[in-house]
């Protein structure tokens, strides 16, 4: 049987998956972000509650010292001018106006009850999964 495939946009919070991985992100936030938005460069669809989810753009937001990082196409860089959670939650937003579905990636509890009720939110896990 044959999953359904959805086109979304994926929302990447990049503070919180560099958080899921202890492999020292603490040391070099920049040098991490950049790595992980390098990864992301690679990742065209990944598989969500039996639904293959295609990306059709790749937004991902970063804040702090990992505000200077930068992503090869197709990642679009969003840096958070106030906090993170902020920022993807206004980016979601966009998005559902715009009539697309947003998936966010993120452990946030409280992002994740921010967002839009027509958001999709998955954990890091299933993001660093896709990406190998």
């Amino acid at each position: 049987m044959t999953r359904p495939t959805v086109a979304v946009v994926l929302v990447v919070d990049v503070a919180n998956v560099m958080g899921s991985r202890p492999d020292g992100w603490w040391r070099d936030r920049l040098g991490s972000a950049s790595r992980l938005l390098g990864q992301l460069a690679g990742v065209g669809s990944l598989t969500l509650h039996d639904e293959n989810l295609v990306f059709e753009r790749i937004l991902a937001v970063v804040e702090g010292k990992a505000k200077g990082a930068v992503g090869p196409d197709p990642v679009e860089v969003i840096r958070a001018t106030a906090d993170g959670d902020s920022t993807i939650v206004a980016v979601a937003a966009e998005v559902v106006a715009e009539g697309r579905i947003p998936l966010v990636v993120t452990a946030d509890r409280g992002l994740r009850a921010r967002l839009p009720h027509e958001a999709l939110v998955a954990g890091p896990r299933t993001l660093l999964d896709a990406l190998g």
